[in-house]
């Protein structure tokens, strides 16, 4: 092998090194962010979840203000027959 052939693989080892290394710095970070988000991610769908619980009885609203219409109409029916 000549001197020259060397140098080449040698400066071609260097630069596949050299990217190698830009390579891993690069994607280690987003990694390292992706795996933040996952373990936030659990604790955000568990948050979520309570909040479904928490506010299952809101469907009953339209109920609840369908009865208080109903009683509110009655008592001014009552307060109309009173003379009020």
């Amino acid at each position: 092998m000549t001197p020259l052939a060397a140098t080449g693989w040698t400066v071609g080892y260097v630069i596949g090194i050299v990217v190698v290394l830009v390579v891993v710095a690069l994607v280690v970070p987003i990694l390292m962010l992706a795996a933040r988000i996952g373990r936030q991610a659990t604790d955000i769908d568990a948050s979520l979840g309570d909040s479904v619980r928490h506010t299952a009885a809101l469907t009953e609203l339209h109920t609840t203000i369908d009865h208080a219409t109903r009683i509110i109409a009655g008592l001014q029916r009552g307060r109309a027959r009173l003379g009020g």
